[in-house]
């Protein structure tokens, strides 16, 4: 029987993740009022951007912990998949083989029941609906987190005045469609040069 004391420290992952949540926004919400201050420290420079911007990333810092929970369980999920059956086909093949092949030809044999078995199995889980829903799920989640180290990204990047990714992204596009541009007129102008000199 459990003590008093050690059920109350036995909280739901929900009600930790709610303190943390209202933890995180109380001391944003802090270094944000601070920043409005003329006399704050954090008033000065960049540091006044990212002190207003430090809303964001703890909301989005929030919303990575929700899906990383997700993720975990989407992962070990699709890893107990594999496993499980792992050992289901591993068990076929000790059933179908049970001695130790002596000569080249019963090596030879043993792999191709091994290989038989084992493609059966992986096939059947990969064509299974649940293992494809987890895996959608795990790609998703993944995704998910992509977009917010990005947008993470995004606002400490707009904090010290640099450019997004995106933008950088843009300008690469932009170069890149010149230096396309420019080739095909250099080539353009060797062939009226040629044509010129004939």
């Amino acid at each position: 029987m459990q003590s008093k004391s050690s059920k109350d420290s036995a909280e739901s992952p929900t009600d930790i993740t709610e303190y943390y949540k209202h933890l995180s926004l109380f001391w944003t919400d802090i270094i944000h009022l601070m920043s409005s201050k003329p006399q704050a420290l954090t008033s000065i420079g960049p540091m006044r951007a990212f002190a207003a911007n430090s809303k964001k990333i703890a909301v989005e810092l929030i919303e990575i912990n929700e899906n990383l929970l997700g993720f975990n369980q989407c992962i070990t999920e699709y890893y107990k998949q594999l496993s499980d059956t792992w050992g289901i086909s591993q068990k076929k093949v000790n059933q179908k083989v049970p001695e130790i092949p002596h000569d080249v030809e019963q090596i030879e044999s043993v792999k191709r029941i091994w290989i038989d078995i084992f493609d059966n199995d992986f096939t059947e889980l990969f064509d299974s609906k649940k293992f494809g829903a987890n895996y959608g799920n795990l790609v998703s989640k993944e995704l998910e987190l992509t977009k917010h180290w990005n947008n993470i990204a995004n606002v400490i990047l707009q904090s010290v005045n640099l450019p997004s990714k995106e933008e950088v992204d843009e300008v690469y596009k932009e170069i890149h469609s010149l230096k396309k541009r420019v080739s095909k007129l250099e080539l353009e102008l060797k062939k009226e040069k040629r044509k010129n000199a004939k």
